[in-house]
């Protein structure tokens, strides 16, 4: 009880609050620990019981731990016993645990709103972006020299039955199976940073991304749907799907977090929804055992084995235009962190740079998402690089962050080709693993 008082507060009283937070989170992950280790993940059952008996009226420690247990055992039974009554046969190969996270979104959707998580102000944001580098050109250009010899690792140098290689002059014909996957990275790379910029900049909040924010699970959710629900689904009509499941899940985000300002409690709550939504809609459209289930698992690791020269130059193609579209709006970028007030008072007209915005995000996360699938790091890390290494003013910041995205994407790749060669790990799941590490680095220092 002490610990919900500020830290001066609970100081004043005595308390240690570096020990009694360690004892409260070693209690919390040895239960945690215990029930997955029996029954396996189970989704929002910890997250939506506290919070409805919070809602209900129980405000003293006690009761909320009394009630919260009691509510969250009923409604895990509870939706046990409906799976197995309205499934019958098939309720062993769909996991309760997603069944509780596709219920549990909504929920949580619901209850975002109405949760007292700050003041509700908008982000700090003229000093988010307030670190300047003497001279972002030259640090473009180190950046676009480290792009350009990683690409050519990928090119030219690999592993075969001999061990490590450089390309021959005879082997050329090597490159038309590497140049696709090097050319679908980049151009992955760069459509994630961008729309992850576009989004830290629209939000004013550093930690936004189209990972962080749920976009990509959204995309990820039509996608999957389009691919069960449609007959014969080609990659354009794919592209489209993906794009409308974007911008949809954009639409809910700026619906539920317009009033509080996109406070970054409430956006990453929203995107821990729409994610945990993802993953039940997964988890039971794989139950099934259909084949198709193969194409999406394929797809789901982020892999590039499988585009091809045409692919390769179509994403390409699209990532340039989308980039050219995007450096118009530098001046939105540049005043959009400052705040609404600062914007009106500039002449922006918010509705229609905040619509127009969102809609470039959701065609790029749709198109990167389509070739990385959605466990990409990449928009959440190379603006986040991009700002640490002192790219402020948003045409800067947009083309600093294109570049790492590029470079991390082809590197990923890569890695992924020649780490477990003659396997491979697929290059979302290698990007994931490195914004991972560099994330809990950066924690680490904070």
């Amino acid at each position: 009880a002490v610990l919900e008082l500020d830290d001066a507060s609970a100081k004043s009283l005595g308390v240690s609050l570096s020990g009694l937070r360690f004892a409260g989170m070693g209690l919390a992950v040895f239960l945690t620990g215990s029930i997955v280790s029996v029954v396996g993940i189970i989704g929002f059952i910890g997250l939506a019981a506290p919070n409805i008996v919070r809602m209900a009226g129980a405000r003293r420690l006690g009761a909320r731990l009394v009630w919260s247990t009691l509510l969250g055992a009923m409604l895990l039974a509870t939706t046990d016993q409906l799976l197995q009554f309205f499934s019958g046969a098939t309720a062993a190969f769909i996991p309760t645990g997603a069944i509780t996270g596709a219920l549990g979104a909504p929920l949580l959707l619901w209850l975002i709103p109405r949760l007292r998580l700050s003041s509700g102000q908008p982000p700090k944001g003229a000093s988010v972006f307030a670190t300047r580098h003497p001279a972002p050109g030259r640090l473009a250009v180190r950046l676009s020299l480290g792009l350009a010899v990683f690409a050519l690792l990928g090119l030219l140098l690999g592993q075969g039955v001999d061990g490590w290689y450089w390309l021959a002059p005879t082997q050329w014909d090597v490159v038309e199976w590497r140049l696709p996957r090097v050319l679908a990275a980049a151009a992955s790379g760069i459509m994630l940073a961008m729309a992850g910029t576009l989004l830290q900049r629209l939000s004013a909040n550093p930690m936004a991304s189209p990972e962080v924010l749920g976009v990509s699970g959204g995309c990820a959710i039509a996608l999957i749907l389009g691919i069960y629900l449609l007959p014969a689904p080609t990659q354009p009509l794919l592209v489209a799907v993906g794009t409308l499941g974007a911008l949809v899940t954009l639409i809910v985000l700026v619906g539920i977090n317009r009033k509080s300002g996109f406070v970054p409690e409430r956006l990453l709550l929203t995107g821990v929804a729409i994610t945990a939504l993802f993953d039940a809609v997964r988890n039971v459209m794989l139950a099934g055992g259909d084949p198709r289930g193969q194409q999406v698992i394929a797809w789901l690791a982020g892999s590039t084995y499988y585009v091809d020269v045409t692919s390769a130059v179509w994403i390409g193609a699209i990532a340039a235009l989308l980039t050219l579209l995007i450096l118009p709006f530098t001046r939105w970028l540049d005043i959009l962190p400052l705040g609404a007030p600062t914007a009106k008072a500039l002449g922006v007209t918010l509705n229609q740079a905040r619509l127009a915005l969102l809609l470039l995000v959701a065609l790029l996360t749709a198109c990167a998402t389509l070739v990385v699938g959605p466990l990409s790091f990449i928009g959440l890390l190379a603006p986040h690089m991009a700002r640490l290494a002192g790219f402020s003013r948003a045409r800067h910041h947009l083309v600093g962050a294109a570049l790492i995205g590029m470079l991390l994407m082809v590197l990923a790749d890569w890695v992924g080709r020649q780490v477990i060669f003659p396997y491979e790990i697929p290059a979302g799941l290698v990007a994931s693993l490195i914004g991972g590490a560099y994330f809990m680095w950066g924690l680490r220092r904070l």
